[in-house]
């Protein structure tokens, strides 16, 4: 059975600054990995030669919501979160065909 490794890229403002500016790139991971099975991940999936991994571990957050039943209190699950350093000169198009 093949272990998942690169859950899926995050598009956020913040994420896609990086991309832009500093060709840094961000996805969640599975949270049993490490940076060199991150790293031979992404190499393999998107045909690039990366630089660094930092990893990070999202805590889990208590939500909130008013509705007109009342207030629903619920969790956001904790996830691990991978930033990528791409060389000079590479880059990921998540957006390809669209």
């Amino acid at each position: 059975m093949a272990k998942t490794i690169l859950i899926k890229p995050l598009i956020t403002e913040k994420a896609e600054l990086l991309s832009e500016e500093q060709n840094r790139y961000s996805f969640l991971v599975a949270n049993d990995v490490n940076k060199i099975e991150i790293k031979k991940a992404v190499e393999d999936m998107y045909q690039v030669t990366v630089e660094s991994v930092n990893t990070m571990i999202m805590p889990a957050k208590a939500k909130n919501r008013s509705t007109r039943s009342g207030i629903i209190m619920g969790r956001k699950s904790a996830y691990k979160k991978a930033v990528v350093t791409l060389t000079e000169g590479e880059e990921i198009d998540f957006y390809g065909d669209i």
